[in-house]
């Protein structure tokens, strides 16, 4: 794998198929203080896929505020795929196993095996095909 800086944007190139690792819209949304609550409490966590999933049942707010950030990833990986000339599911999964390696000691990620995982100091449990 090798990385690169284009356009002052993250880019990884993984099999000679370039994927942008940052995706900035939806980052930006996520500073939201309820989107920081739910996932400190543990309720919500990142799934490799490169979405957002509920660890605990969701509240009808908490649920909300998943399904409006999963909507806009979604966009935001679409767009980058068509950018990039992959496929939205090689995006937002590139994207997936870079969200899961930013979590911090506490919150919540997706194991390779779907178990929920809390991350410690170590680094997380990921899918072997990660960059």
């Amino acid at each position: 794998m090798f990385e690169f800086i284009r356009k002052n944007k993250a880019v990884a190139v993984v099999g000679g198929l370039a994927l942008t690792a940052v995706v900035a819209a939806p980052v930006m949304a996520q500073r939201d203080p309820a989107y920081a609550a739910a996932r400190a409490s543990g309720a919500i966590g990142e799934k490799p896929d490169g979405y957002l999933g509920y660890v605990t049942s969701p509240s009808a707010s908490v649920k909300a505020l998943v399904e409006d950030l999963n909507i806009k990833r979604k966009a935001a990986y679409t767009r980058k795929a068509q950018e990039t000339n992959s496929t939205v599911e090689q995006f937002a999964f590139t994207s997936g196993c870079n969200l899961i390696k930013r979590t911090v000691a506490g919150e919540k990620y997706q194991a390779p095996d779907g178990s929920w995982q809390t991350r410690t100091s170590a680094d997380p449990v990921r899918d072997s095909r990660c960059p």
